[in-house]
């Protein structure tokens, strides 16, 4: 699978599954897109309390860690490897499906008070006895997930998780996401199970994305967003050899950080 076909909506999650390969074989923001999104559902104004957003300062140390979830580590340099899409015009065929596409990238939408990311990919079985390519192999086929945290004054991170969840509905049938002139065909959007709550509650979305690549093959991430207070924490998954594991670990590493 060629870290070509996602262009800039996956490419960064890519890279730092890349970047952790490299570690691992050697033997060891937010710049601020401007976007139009907005929440294409209405939210509640009595189900989300308005609270002060936090700031970058507040929100970096708030990120998970290898420390807060074992098995898994953080891609070197992940900060400056996600930055890649930060200045990407992304457009969609079906405007409410834009926030998706926005949200794989951890792209900022809507005008948050702080964001903080980072990557986070789980480690590769360890074999002694492998060859270093096998190695590398193994290295490719883990899972890696981008993680951002945003967060908002008043109502936005909830009016944000409202419009990811209405996208998924309004996008099932699939739609086409274009970006730098380049165009990635999403297949479906359906249900997942990232999120530790039900699906449909209004603070998580938990959402599986199937994209059409251009050599007939498919390809699966996983996109899960999950309302803590002020704040969003959005994880888009991947692996680079076939279906990635869904991140439920994670998200519940970093909803407890979050408190």
């Amino acid at each position: 699978m060629r870290t070509a076909f996602v262009r800039r909506t996956v490419l960064s999650a890519s890279a730092v599954s890349l970047a952790l390969l490299v570690s691992a074989c050697g033997g060891s923001s937010d710049s601020g897109t401007k976007s139009d999104a907005k929440a294409s559902a209405p939210a509640s104004a009595s189900s989300a309390p308005a609270v002060k957003g936090k700031t970058d300062a507040e929100l970096t140390p708030l990120l998970v860690t290898a420390a807060d979830a074992p098995g898994f580590v953080v891609a070197p340099d992940a900060e400056a490897k996600l930055a890649a899409g930060d200045s990407d015009e992304i457009t969609t065929d079906k405007p409410e499906c834009k926030v998706l596409v926005q949200s794989q990238a951890l792209q900022k939408i809507g005008t948050p008070t702080g964001t903080a990311r980072t990557g986070v990919t789980a480690k590769a079985e360890e074999d002694p006895n492998a060859t270093a390519e096998q190695k590398a192999q193994n290295a490719l086929g883990v899972t890696a997930t981008m993680v951002g945290l945003s967060s908002y004054d008043g109502t936005g991170a909830h009016d944000l998780i409202a419009s990811i969840e209405a996208a998924g509905k309004a996008c099932a049938g699939g739609f086409t996401a274009t970006a730098e002139g380049d165009s990635t065909k999403y297949e479906s959007v359906t249900a997942g199970t990232g999120a530790p709550v039900t699906y449909g509650d209004d603070d998580t979305a938990s959402l599986v994305l199937t994209l059409d690549l251009e050599d007939g093959d498919k390809a699966v991430t996983y996109l899960t967003a999950v309302r803590t207070g002020s704040t969003v924490a959005t994880f888009s998954s991947i692996s680079l050899t076939g279906k990635p594991e869904s991140p439920v670990t994670l998200v519940a590493a970093q909803s407890k950080k979050l408190g």
